[in-house]
């Protein structure tokens, strides 16, 4: 699911066209002809070579979507002076950047854009949306045009991160961000409590008594919180099942695989905390932005979130990042993990993805440039100092972690139990949005009614998510 706001929106959200959504709506992300669009191969009627740099003489526009809008100063200032400093070596090369109404990805749209072939030449996508890509023949196969010339940093890119962009050993597109999910507390609260803030639960059964501890504050607090509507339930779901060792689907991609003990374990433990204890509150249906609001005002000690999490409750809902301390996932045998990138419209020029790579390259993958040039960002008043998104291994990882915590715009120490215990991530389910929107009704039959009969709502899952992979 991600990153959207819904950067989440679309790891929430359905991915069916509305039916009163027309062409013209798709017009905001941007258009472009699957031709070469005139452009030749290499600028002078020559066949290129994709393993070779683009010739900084070539002349060629490419369109760009999800440009930041008016609304994010700061955040389009950085872009169009990336672009004035990526013009320095490409002076020919035209970053058309095209920003969106609204959220950036909304899912009917999105497909919508797919279908009709409209997506500009460069486009934003999420680690789920390989496959939907490439059913529409939507995105070129870049795996020649990407080597350690074209992406100097490719080897410290981590290879999991870059494998959600692959198929049959090809490449399609290039990351962005990415996140793994921990256990997002409310560091005031967990104090008052009596807990210790720099160490979060570590277990299921500590976040259990932690958080009948935080409840018993009072006042309206609830020790730990769950989404159980708009497709968020399954998700975090599936984020539990994971942090016991679990899955959701089985290796084969054809058959459920959570209607078993780790499945019931993790239904039961929502269920005593629900109602045995009345730590996770009396409100529930919460989907996204619901627990946000909660721990922001200090009425919630903990969740399950990506560390981004922090940034829209600071941005949005005028919270402090001293407030806010993350640990890894309970269980910690695996995490959700997830994020964004950018992919390049198949039947373009190779000039065009030569030059979408280079900028791509400059502008998302480059330690020190671009996204990552953090003495910008803290001189923009942007956050720094987050523990993702964190593309990097090796001496990359080295260089860019010390440059956050130079020029942090929050206490970094807040996040030391998440980034000093990593868990191995784990991608996001086939299917997902549609086994996220089964597994709802597990999450909100559970917290819902203190009757539920657990057995039957994961049977009931089950059936229903062995027809939808079974429609693959």
């Amino acid at each position: 699911m991600r990153r959207a706001r819904f950067r989440r929106t679309r790891r929430v959200g359905a991915v069916t066209l509305a039916s009163v959504l027309t062409l013209t709506a798709l017009a905001a992300c941007g258009t472009s002809s699957s031709g070469d669009d005139g452009d030749n191969g290499s600028g002078n009627g020559a066949k290129a070579d994709p393993a070779a740099p683009l010739d900084p003489k070539t002349k060629v526009s490419i369109s760009i979507d999800c440009m930041p809008p008016a609304a994010k100063a700061a955040e389009l200032r950085q872009w169009n002076e990336d672009v004035k400093e990526f013009n320095k070596k490409y002076p020919n090369v035209t970053i058309d950047g095209r920003s969106t109404p609204g959220q950036c990805l909304e899912p009917p749209r999105f497909t919508a854009m797919l279908k009709a072939k409209s997506q500009p030449d460069v486009f934003y996508t999420y680690f789920t949306d390989l496959p939907q890509v490439l059913d529409n023949d939507g995105a070129q196969d870049i795996t020649a045009y990407v080597n350690d010339k074209s992406v100097p940093l490719l080897k410290d890119i981590d290879p999991d991160v870059l494998g959600s962009l692959k198929k049959d050993g090809k490449l399609y597109g290039l990351p962005t961000s990415n996140y793994r999910m921990g256990l997002l507390i409310n560091r005031k609260l967990f104090k008052e409590a009596g807990l210790d803030p720099d160490a979060p639960p570590a277990t299921w059964a500590d976040v259990r008594t932690a958080a009948k501890k935080i409840a018993g504050l009072g006042g309206g607090v609830a020790g730990f919180g769950e989404y159980s509507a708009a497709n968020t339930g399954g998700w975090h779901f599936t984020a539990q099942m994971y942090s016991l060792g679990g899955d959701v689907v089985d290796a084969s991609g054809k058959k459920a695989a959570f209607n078993d003990e780790t499945g019931k374990q993790v239904a039961e433990n929502l269920h005593a905390m629900r109602w045995d204890d009345d730590s996770m509150g009396k409100t529930q249906l919460l989907k996204w932005g619901d627990l946000q609001k909660q721990i922001a005002t200090d009425k919630l000690g903990m969740f399950l979130a990506a560390p981004d999490d922090v940034t829209y409750m600071v941005q949005q809902l005028g919270a402090k990042y001293e407030n806010f301390g993350m640990g890894p996932i309970p269980g910690g045998k695996n995490t959700l993990a997830g994020g964004n990138n950018y992919m390049i419209k198949q039947g373009i020029s190779a000039d065009k993805v030569k030059a979408a790579v280079a900028w791509l390259n400059f502008k998302f993958t480059t330690v020190g440039k671009g996204q990552y040039d953090w003495k910008r960002s803290k001189a923009d008043d942007l956050p720094v100092g987050l523990p993702q998104p964190n593309l990097w291994l090796n001496g990359s990882k080295t260089k860019d972690d010390a440059a956050r915590k130079e020029f942090a715009t929050m206490p970094v120490e807040n996040f030391k139990a998440f980034t000093d215990n990593p868990v191995p991530g784990k991608a996001e389910p086939p299917k997902a949005q549609e086994i996220y929107k089964v597994l709802d009704n597990v999450m909100s039959g559970i917290l819902t009614n203190k009757d539920a009969d657990i057995d039957k709502l994961l049977s009931t899952a089950e059936s229903q998510v062995n027809q939808v992979l079974a429609t693959q």
